[in-house]
């Protein structure tokens, strides 16, 4: 890393600093094979800093859905232990250090480009609400998309953002990108997996929907509120910096194939099958975006 650089991005780490960034970047590689994928499009430190607000989001995740229950606690101490995550991740953001390696290393991030509370405090919420709620109205639907994936987005798009030269104007066409890129993922994520979320955990994300009873009628409509979300996305790829623009390109790629088979797939074997994109079609889109190339406007019936 050049001296700019180096200024641009903090200067010097301690030990515990990449050690904690390490115990981060395990965690992307061990958890999930598509933004895996992705992070490794992305220059270095850029790559590390998504790696961190990732690791936390996951563990966030794992308190809520994870061994946490597996561990039999209560309810209320699933809540207890996600409060205190939050303590713990606010005070890491404030003070610049944790215990937790995990947490420690999304301070190190936050601080750095600027996530504060306005992004943390609403992930956290949707976090909570999965303890508490199994069905949603449009407004708790909104709210929850939201905390649990559009300030992902953000989070992420301060670190590709961070000291680079971007007019107001096209600052918010990349937010707005950004929220519409994680609701859309957050989205596809609910339908592939509608059959496990009701018969495992209970839980019906989309307002008004019984899995039960899903009809091919309500898959469309989801899939054309979806496809909404990926263009919008998709014309704010090339206004992103150089370093994050072909991850980013290839994980809007791995989506859309996504979104298509679940396009192809009739409503009734959503309701009992979890669709996945295979490892040989992922490699495929991969390949592109490592070349450069945006995804391109799908075309629908």
């Amino acid at each position: 890393m050049s001296g700019r650089q180096a200024a641009r991005w903090g200067g010097e780490t301690s030990l515990y600093d990449r050690v904690a960034m390490e115990t981060s970047s395990v965690v992307i590689r061990r958890y999930s094979t598509s933004f895996g994928l992705a992070s490794r499009l992305l220059a270095q430190p850029v790559r590390q800093h998504v790696e961190n607000i990732y690791a936390l989001v996951r563990l966030a995740d794992e308190v809520v859905d994870g061994v946490a229950e597996s561990a039999s606690l209560t309810r209320t101490e699933i809540c207890d232990r996600l409060d205190a995550l939050e303590r713990e991740t606010r005070a890491a953001t404030a003070c610049g250090y944790s215990t937790n390696l995990v947490v420690h290393a999304f301070g190190y991030t936050a601080r750095l480009v600027g996530i504060g509370d306005d992004l943390t405090a609403p992930f956290f919420r949707s976090m909570r609400a999965d303890i508490s709620e199994t069905r949603h109205t449009p407004e708790s639907f909104d709210d929850y998309v939201y905390g649990s994936a559009e300030v992902v987005g953000l989070m992420c798009l301060a670190v590709f953002l961070h000291g680079e030269a971007v007019t107001d104007a096209d600052r918010a066409r990349l937010v707005d990108g950004a929220r519409h890129l994680g609701a859309a993922f957050q989205k596809i994520n609910f339908l592939r997996d509608l059959a496990a979320d009701f018969g495992t955990l209970g839980r019906s994300y989309f307002p008004g929907i019984d899995v039960q009873t899903f009809t091919e009628q309500e898959k469309n409509r989801i899939i054309a509120d979806i496809d909404d979300d990926l263009r919008i996305a998709r014309a704010s790829l090339p206004g992103l910096p150089s370093t994050s623009r072909r991850a980013v390109a290839l994980a809007q790629g791995l989506f859309d194939e996504l979104a298509d088979r679940l396009r192809d797939t009739p409503a009734v074997v959503l309701a009992v099958t979890r669709i996945r994109v295979p490892n040989p079609v992922k490699a495929r889109i991969a390949a592109g975006a490592a070349l450069g190339r945006l995804p391109q406007q799908r075309t629908t019936q």
